[in-house]
């Protein structure tokens, strides 16, 4: 197999700032999760309210929805970036613009699960989705292209 000098396209500078972005969704699900524990009254070591808790009190309710939307973010930023960095190669600007709904969707993934429960997690659900899957696709295909040379 040949080797080659990897060349950044310019325009991926917008990647890394959709990047460089993501990060701080992360501080904003931490500052999510950080409230509702502090209202909940739920201290550490605890990581989620019973079911019985959660039942019998709102706040510990939305101290779960808040502790499980930041877990489902940190499940999912890995692949994330991988997709974003892999097909920004090859499709910076496309990319960018898809990470950058990626990111937009997960604050309204974050805001509607922590104010209305799993079901207010949806619609940044299903944006946050398409976005992925469409970047996985195009890493696929940035992979291909520097495997074959196109």
């Amino acid at each position: 197999m040949p080797s080659y000098a990897l060349e950044v396209p310019g325009e991926y500078g917008y990647v890394l700032a959709v990047a460089v972005s993501s990060l701080f969704v992360n501080t904003f699900h931490a500052s999510l999760t950080v409230k509702a524990r502090r209202d909940s009254g739920l201290h550490y070591p605890i990581a989620y309210a019973t079911e019985e808790q959660a039942a019998k009190d709102p706040k510990a309710f939305a101290f779960n929805c808040a502790q499980r939307a930041h877990a489902n973010y940190t499940e999912n930023i890995t692949p994330f970036l991988c997709a974003l960095f892999i097909s920004g190669l090859r499709f910076p600007i496309p990319a960018a613009t898809l990470g950058a709904g990626w990111v937009l969707a997960r604050i309204w993934y974050a805001a509607g699960y922590v104010s209305g429960g799993p079901k207010g997690r949806l619609m940044g659900s299903y944006i946050g989705i398409i976005s992925d899957f469409v970047m996985k696709f195009m890493a696929v295909g940035a992979s291909y292209k520097m495997l074959s040379g196109a």
